[in-house]
């Protein structure tokens, strides 16, 4: 039977040692809260514990074969849960903390809930870098399973009141440390003896993660067994429109660069910039009250690769 959503008064506390141990303790009770990662906010819970995997589910309306990526403090504890190649070993001393994701093969008699892996063989995990989650791993002591914090399928959060416009009511506490860095979730890879596989592009490019790992990119099978890849997914209310050189009669537009409109990912081009404002424009798009979101091209180069996977999946059509 699936979980029951909760209700809850949706407590925002800033960022401090009373906010770090007043969602430690909720943690402990099994409940999630939201907490800020130097990608998105993320909505975090004992990843041991299938009581308290089951309610990120049940807050999100997340579908259960859909994984999550497990956040640990160190490579030392990534090790616990996770067999690492030297492969893998030279991506997470290169980039962790920060904001890569390894799907590697789940260490045999792994203390992780069953449902936080979707029940694979695999587990995707991750050691973030943003001081409050890191304040919230130490104080709670245990793994924290943390996907965003957002109603399943609709805008990544970048800040405390995106949380709190999907989640409200759904989860006890958000703890404020003002905008995300990067914007982007982060870079997800599967690495095995005999390559790696991008399964969704992020802030570090891909072309840099396969050239110090020297291994072959290899094809995604298409499996879900990571974050991420259904085709619609952060997705606002309302149709999208990409590549758009200027916006419709009743479209809000977001420029780009040289392209101008209501809003603008960056003025000056910046692909950077860009990847910290896109989920923030689309926000305030969807607030808007134009039916309709056109956006100026991006480039595909760097981290425009990310920034344009999560535009398509957002203009995908909704399965119904």
């Amino acid at each position: 039977m699936a979980p029951q959503k909760q209700h809850f008064r949706t407590e925002i506390r800033p960022y401090g040692k009373a906010a770090i141990e007043a969602a430690a303790a909720l943690i402990l009770e099994g409940l999630p809260v939201a907490v800020p990662t130097e990608t998105v906010y993320g909505l975090a819970a004992d990843a041991t514990s299938e009581e308290a995997v089951a309610a990120i589910f049940a807050a999100k309306g997340r579908p259960s074969f859909n994984p999550l990526i497990v956040h640990v403090p160190s490579l030392a504890e990534a090790e616990r849960y996770a067999v690492f190649t030297d492969a893998a070993r030279a991506l997470a001393a290169a980039w962790w903390p920060g904001p890569l994701t390894l799907v590697l093969p789940l260490r045999e008699g792994a203390d992780i809930a069953a449902a936080a892996t979707a029940n694979l063989a695999t587990i995707a995990i991750r050691c973030p870098a943003h001081a409050a989650m890191r304040d919230l791993l130490r104080a709670a002591g245990r793994p924290l399973a943390a996907p965003s914090a957002n109603a399943s399928g609709s805008i990544s959060p970048t800040r405390a009141d995106h949380v709190v416009k999907s989640l409200e009511g759904r989860i006890p506490l958000v703890i404020d440390a003002g905008p995300t860095e990067a914007g982007l979730e982060s870079t997800i890879v599967a690495v095995t003896e005999d390559g790696v596989t991008l399964l969704r592009p992020g802030p570090i490019p891909f072309e840099e993660i396969a050239a110090l790992a020297r291994l072959s990119e290899s094809a995604p099978t298409g499996e879900i067994v990571a974050p991420g890849q259904l085709a619609s997914h952060y997705a606002p209310s309302k149709p999208l429109r990409l590549d758009a050189a200027a916006a419709g009669p009743d479209e809000w537009f977001i420029g780009f660069g040289p392209v101008t409109g209501d809003d603008t990912l960056s003025a000056t081009g910046d692909l950077r910039e860009a990847a910290a404002r896109l989920f923030h424009a689309l926000h305030r798009a969807e607030d808007q009250a134009q039916p309709r979101i056109a956006i100026a091209p991006v480039p595909e180069r760097g981290i425009g690769a990310a920034i344009n996977d999560r535009l398509r999946r957002a203009a995908a059509p909704r399965e119904t």
